[in-house]
């Protein structure tokens, strides 16, 4: 099966002096490098910049990003994203399911917009 080439997106294209430099690229589809709410979240979470951010309400919050295109932030170290049914977070490599833990379900370790 022919599997799509992935891209890496640097850090460093995003922002001239990101607060968290690691990692320093992620490596994504061409079609996610050009979304735009990924870049933007991107650069939220490296820059720490929460001020448009919070911790939410309920899951309705975490759902309502996922169905919006948007990307909340995870315990202020990752993006979460929702494809097929599962939840994923973002890391160097790629997307990875999230694992199911305790700390999933604290809304402190959320932060939505």
């Amino acid at each position: 099966m022919y599997q799509k080439k992935k891209e890496r997106l640097y850090i460093s294209e995003l922002l001239e002096d990101p607060s968290v430099t690691y990692p320093s690229y992620y490596s994504l589809s061409p079609k996610m490098i050009k979304n735009e709410m990924l870049k933007y979240a991107l650069i939220v979470l490296h820059s720490l910049d929460f001020e448009n951010y919070k911790h939410p309400n309920s899951y309705e919050d975490i759902f309502t990003m996922f169905s919006g295109g948007m990307y909340p932030i995870y315990k202020e170290m990752y993006l979460v994203g929702y494809f097929g049914g599962k939840m994923m977070y973002l890391d160097a490599s790629g997307w990875k399911s999230i694992p199911c833990t305790h700390d999933v379900f604290k809304m402190e370790n959320w932060l939505v917009c």
